[in-house]
């Protein structure tokens, strides 16, 4: 196996991979870093960081330079991540939005799942927003009858949520949307009973979702700024972008300003904050999970 990295061929890498996707690794995860190198060095079948280094910056190694940055981006999820936000999101946000939207005579719904991973997120927010549309329709019913079956969107709700992700393993991943009895474990036997094809299949993306609603996992770089949406989730994301570099943070958050309606809510992770990030004062940043509101 090839010697540790310098110094120097360390910075040089943690600039490369700056400069393609903004993540950097501060010295806290240089072993992470140096662990995913080795790994690829080995596929690769080189024996020294010059090579490899060449090989990422030439035209022929544009794929290779898209493994290591999949393989540096940790991918981390599962359903029902993080309780604490989705309860507030489920049982505040959601009835509040739906009641402010019903009284405009707006029926449509649109989220963005950004840094969706492999669709654990997405697919736990369509599970809530399911569960909402129908407490909701029991409290507010239309003046028609509902088919039979009754949708799981009922009419004239529509609902869209969008996933995207820099990894494209990790959306055709999601796009499957597979998973097996330890992904699932978190998944309560009502939703699998109901929303799940043989229990562990949920509703593929790009499918309708009965009717009046569609999940989507867009991989064309020009959707990944869905717009006029209801609610963002971008959970632990920012904390790749290096602190004294940041710019990239403020970008995408002025970039959240734009894509979310008046009223509308961006969730972010419990280790992130918009602090000095921008100077729109509508934006309120609150602790213990609550959102940021716009």
């Amino acid at each position: 196996m090839p010697a540790q990295l310098t110094d120097a061929e360390l910075k040089l890498l943690q600039a490369l991979v700056y400069q393609e996707c903004g993540m950097h690794f501060d010295e806290r995860r240089t072993h992470f870093l140096q662990d995913r190198l080795q790994r690829r060095l080995k596929e690769c079948q080189l024996d020294s960081f010059y090579s490899y280094y060449r090989l990422l910056i030439s035209r022929e190694g544009k794929q290779e330079l898209a493994r290591l940055l999949e393989n540096l981006t940790i991918n981390e999820t599962s359903f029902f991540r993080n309780k604490a936000q989705l309860e507030l999101f489920h049982k505040f946000v959601l009835e509040e939005i739906l009641r402010r939207k019903q009284e405009a005579r707006d029926f449509n719904l649109r989220i963005w799942s950004a840094g969706c991973s492999t669709g654990q997120e997405p697919y736990t927010i369509a599970m809530l927003v399911v569960d909402a549309l129908a407490y909701h329709y029991l409290r507010n019913p239309a003046n028609h009858e509902l088919p039979s079956p009754k949708p799981l969107v009922p009419p004239p709700w529509k609902v869209e949520i969008l996933a995207s992700d820099i990894s494209y393993s990790a959306l055709r991943a999601g796009q499957d949307g597979t998973y097996g009895e330890h992904q699932m474990s978190m998944v309560d036997y009502s939703y699998r009973l109901r929303l799940f094809r043989q229990g562990r299949r949920p509703l593929r993306g790009e499918k309708r979702i009965e009717g009046n609603g569609a999940l989507r996992f867009p991989q064309s770089e020009t959707e990944f700024l869905p717009q006029r949406n209801d609610v963002i989730f971008c959970r632990n994301c920012m904390m790749y972008f290096d602190e004294a570099r940041a710019e990239r943070e403020k970008r995408l958050v002025e970039k959240f300003w734009r894509c979310v309606n008046p009223g509308g809510y961006v969730f972010v992770g419990h280790a992130e904050s918009l602090l000095g990030l921008t100077e729109n004062s509508a934006w309120c940043t609150a602790t213990a999970g609550r959102p940021i509101s716009k």
